[in-house]
C-alpha cells in the first residue's frame, strides 16, 4: 500500500491517498444527508492518523467549504435552502471564527490545543446527541398517545422556537423560505455561536447550527439541512483563509478528500427526498454519539479502536443512507409503473 502513500508538504507526513478519498467520500454522503459539513468524522480521522490537531482543523475546513458548495447546489434544487436566512448569519460566523481561531492558536502556543479541544469535541458531541436523541424519542411518544387517543399527531405544546419568535426585537425578518418571522438578532447569535464553535472544533458548525435552526429558529428539517450547507460552505471558505495564512491548511490532503466528496455529497443530497425529516433527526443523533466515541477513545490514548471506530461507523453510515436511496428510488419508479399501468 505504500504506492498511494503521498507527501503532504504543509502537515509533514506521509499519507494515504486512498484513505483520503475514502474519508472525503464517507463526509459527502452524510453531509449531503444530514446538512453538516461532516468534520465530526474528518477532523477526528485526519488527527488520529498522524495530522497535527491544528492541521487537522485548517485542511478540514478547506475541504468542507468546496464539498458544501455541490450540497448546496443540489439542495436548492429542491427548495431547501433558505439563502437570506443563511446570509443573516455570516456577520455572526464570521466573527465567531476569527475569536475561535485565535483562541486555538492560544491553546497550541501553550501545548494544550490536542487535549482540550478533544475533550471540547466530546462534550458538545455528548450533549447535542442527547438532545436530538430526546426530541425525537419525545416526538415518538407523542405520535403514539395522538394516535391512541385519535387526535392529530401534530397537536402539541408551544414549542421553544415558537416563543423565541414572538420576541419582538427589531429588526423584524420574515424568512419566506422558511416560513418564520423573528428578531433578525436571533440569526446573528446562532451564527456568532456556531463560528466560534465551528474554529475551535474544525467543523462548520452544522452538528450544533443545524439543531439550532430547527430548536432555536424554527426551520423545518429539510429546510434546516439545506440553510445549513450553505452557512457550511461560507463557514468552511473562511475558516480556510483564516486557518491558511497561519500556515495551518494542507491544500493537497484537502484536494483528494474532495474528489471523493464530490460524489458523496451528490449520492447524500438526493437521499433527503427520501426520508421524514425525523427520521433524519435519529440518524443525526446516532452518528454524533458515535463520533464522541472514538474521540474519547484517542483521549484515552486506544488508538487503534479509536481508528477503527470512526472508519467504521462512517462507512456503515454512508452504506445506510445509500441504501434509503436506493430503496427510495426503487419505492418512487414502482409508484410511477403502476400509475402508468393504470393508465
Amino acid at each position: 500500500m505504500d504506492f498511494f502513500n503521498i507527501y503532504l508538504p504543509i502537515a509533514g507526513l506521509e499519507f494515504n491517498v486512498l484513505l483520503l478519498l475514502l474519508i472525503g467520500f464517507t463526509v459527502g454522503v452524510c453531509g449531503g444527508f444530514f446538512g453538516i459539513g461532516g468534520a465530526w468524522i474528518v477532523t477526528p480521522a485526519l488527527n488520529i492518523f498522524g495530522f497535527p490537531m491544528p492541521y487537522a482543523i485548517g485542511t478540514d475546513l478547506a475541504h468542507m467549504g468546496g464539498k458544501s458548495i455541490v450540497s448546496t447546489i443540489r439542495h436548492g434544487k429542491f427548495g431547501n435552502v433558505d439563502v437570506k436566512l443563511g446570509v443573516s448569519m455570516i456577520v455572526g460566523t464570521t466573527v465567531g471564527m476569527e475569536l475561535g481561531a485565535s483562541l486555538v492558536m492560544y491553546l497550541e502556543r501553550l501545548g494544550l490545543a490536542e487535549s482540550v479541544i478533544r475533550k471540547i469535541y466530546v462534550v458538545f458531541l455528548f450533549l447535542i446527541g442527547s438532545y436530538v436523541l430526546y426530541d425525537y424519542l419525545s416526538h415518538v411518544r407523542r405520535v403514539r398517545k395522538a394516535a391512541a387517543a385519535g387526535a392529530p399527531a401534530s397537536a402539541a405544546g408551544e414549542t421553544f422556537a415558537q416563543r423565541l419568535q414572538r420576541l419582538k426585537i427589531p429588526p423584524m425578518i420574515n424568512f419566506t423560505a422558511s416560513g418564520i418571522t423573528c428578531s433578525l438578532w436571533l440569526p446573528i447569535l446562532v451564527g456568532l455561536t456556531t463560528g466560534v464553535v465551528a474554529s475551535v472544533l474544525g467543523v462548520g458548525g452544522g452538528f450544533i447550527r443545524m439543531p439550532a435552526l430547527i430548536y432555536l429558529v424554527g426551520c423545518p428539517t429539510l429546510v434546516a439541512v439545506g440553510t445549513d450547507l450553505f452557512e457550511v460552505m461560507i463557514t468552511g471558505a473562511y475558516g480556510a483563509f483564516t486557518y491558511g495564512i497561519k500556515g495551518r491548511v494542507d491544500l493537497l490532503a484537502a484536494i483528494w478528500m474532495l474528489l471523493g466528496a464530490a460524489a458523496g455529497a451528490q449520492m447524500g443530497t438526493v437521499a433527503v427526498k427520501y426520508v421524514k425529516g425525523y427520521s433524519i433527526r435519529l440518524l443525526f443523533a446516532v452518528t454524533i454519539f458515535i463520533a464522541c466515541l472514538s474521540v474519547l477513545l484517542k483521549q484515552l490514548e486506544m488508538q487503534t479502536a479509536s481508528s477503527f471506530t470512526i472508519l467504521t461507523a462512517g462507512i456503515v453510515i454512508s452504506l445506510v443512507i445509500l441504501g434509503l436511496l436506493v430503496k427510495g428510488v426503487a419505492t418512487e419508479r414502482a409508484a410511477l409503473k403502476n400509475g402508468e399501468s393504470a393508465l
